[in-house]
């Protein structure tokens, strides 16, 4: 079984993989055959991720982890829904994370879809509705509108996570468990903490 980490130690682990990422000197580790053989038994993630469903947004590849180094949920414009918030539950009571990265990202093009407005078709219309509080609250800031409700949508999400009864809120509170939000640059490569 792999030492568990708590939360300030788990994120310095992430963010060290995002610089080497960053500086082109990723390690790439815990990707071998050994490794398949070493999680077989059970899975010991150092962090939960909710990020984005954008093929541009990787979150092994852009913290420089390996197999069973995060736990990783991807949904369009990271919304959570029961079956999103069901899984980080599941992280953070099965599998005992110390910490929940929320993890926007430029240019994410569900909530300029948002705040593109019109009729969203079929299913996307529930993506959009779960943005459209974040896209109230930037109304008015100044900078881009996409970029600002992508930040605000991250902080939502954060307040929204750490409040949700009955698992997250107790551990939040109880301090077992952080939820922070974070911010990916598709042009740098950078995760920078909100």
């Amino acid at each position: 079984m792999e030492q568990q980490l708590d939360a300030e130690q788990a994120l310095a682990v992430l963010l060290n993989g995002n610089r080497r990422y960053v500086a082109g000197e990723a390690q790439h580790p815990h990707q071998s055959a050994t490794r398949r053989g070493e999680v077989l038994a059970g899975q010991h993630p150092l962090a939960a991720v909710l990020t984005c469903s954008d093929s541009r947004v990787p979150a092994e590849i852009l913290f420089d982890q390996g197999i069973g180094d995060i736990f990783v949920i991807r949904t369009a414009g990271h919304v959570v829904d029961d079956a999103a918030l069901g899984s980080i539950e599941y992280a953070a009571e099965h599998l005992h994370v110390p910490v929940v990265v929320v993890l926007g990202h430029q240019r994410c093009g569900a909530v300029a879809a948002t705040v593109s407005g019109g009729e969203a078709p079929g299913h996307i219309a529930s993506i959009v509705r779960l943005i459209r509080p974040a896209m109230v609250r930037a109304l008015g800031q100044p900078g881009d509108m996409v970029d600002n409700v992508v930040r605000a949508h991250i902080l939502e999400v954060v307040s929204q996570l750490r409040s949700a009864p009955p698992i997250l809120s107790h551990l939040v509170h109880e301090g077992h468990m952080q939820v922070v939000g974070a911010y990916y640059s598709l042009q740098t490569g950078e995760v920078s903490l909100l």
